[in-house]
């Protein structure tokens, strides 16, 4: 089942992707699924984020091939940092290029998408409290990484965490195709079974630190073949059984 968020009717709404119609849905997919009976073309409707997340909880290192490109240390346990909830927008939004930076780049990611109060699960039980998967771009202003030594302004900057363009809420994580391509040539390919600590153990280790809540978004982090984006590029994140997640780079 894919769960969209879009604007209609001067409202915003969630709703049940079925090929190219959108069900809407009294409340949201959070609780009960439940169609008002209402069904709109796909064409008729704008698209937003799939979930307003309260907060992004991203990766730093969680593939090897990132973290051997940016010479980073294989991390014993997850590194974790925070993307504002100001930071997201939907698919076919665009990605502001700030002043500040003279390096922005794309980090193609797996999104896991919160369904329920999350704190102190264990790693068996974390499926219990997942509402689906979705696609993120994790944009960093890589300039002014390196120059802060840490990440908060390099990654919140607004419109820095595209997700979309939909939660698929019937998918196994562990061995998932992830695509991004910049102008339509592919830049990274991986599979999600390369990831360091996979999904289970992600959510698991951070209810540990802070309570998660319906609709925030876990990054699972970037793999290899990182780079930058420029004024008028277009940018896209497969991922298999999800769908593509396509942006726009634009100056401010």
């Amino acid at each position: 089942m894919k769960v969209v968020r879009f604007t209609a009717d001067n409202k915003i709404m969630y709703g049940i992707l079925e090929g190219k119609a959108i069900h809407a849905l009294s409340g949201t997919p959070y609780r009960k699924i439940n169609k008002t009976g209402h069904t709109y073309k796909t064409g008729d409707v704008k698209l937003l984020s799939p979930c307003k997340p309260s907060k992004i909880v991203a990766l730093g290192v969680n593939y090897r091939s990132h973290g051997e490109e940016m010479s980073h240390r294989i991390p014993e346990e997850p590194l974790i940092f925070i993307k504002p909830s100001t930071s997201v927008i939907g698919s076919e939004a665009d990605i502001v290029y700030p002043l500040a930076s003279q390096r922005v780049d794309y980090e193609g990611e797996l999104g896991v998408v919160i369904g329920r109060r999350t704190r102190y699960v264990p790693p068996q039980d974390t499926h219990e409290y997942i509402l689906g998967f979705t696609c993120v771009n994790d944009v960093t202003a890589r300039d002014i990484q390196a120059r802060d030594k840490q990440w908060t302004r390099a990654k919140g900057f607004d419109t820095f965490c595209p997700i979309g363009p939909c939660i698929e809420t019937e998918l196994n994580p562990g061995d998932l195709m992830l695509e991004t391509r910049l102008n339509g040539e592919r830049k990274q390919y991986t599979s999600t079974a390369d990831l360091i600590f996979p999904v289970d153990e992600l959510v698991s280790f951070i209810s540990q630190v802070m309570t998660l809540l319906p609709g925030d978004v876990i990054a699972t982090g970037t793999t290899s073949g990182i780079g930058p984006m420029q004024p008028n590029d277009m940018l896209e994140v497969e991922i298999e059984g999800i769908g593509i997640l396509k942006n726009y780079v634009v100056k401010p």
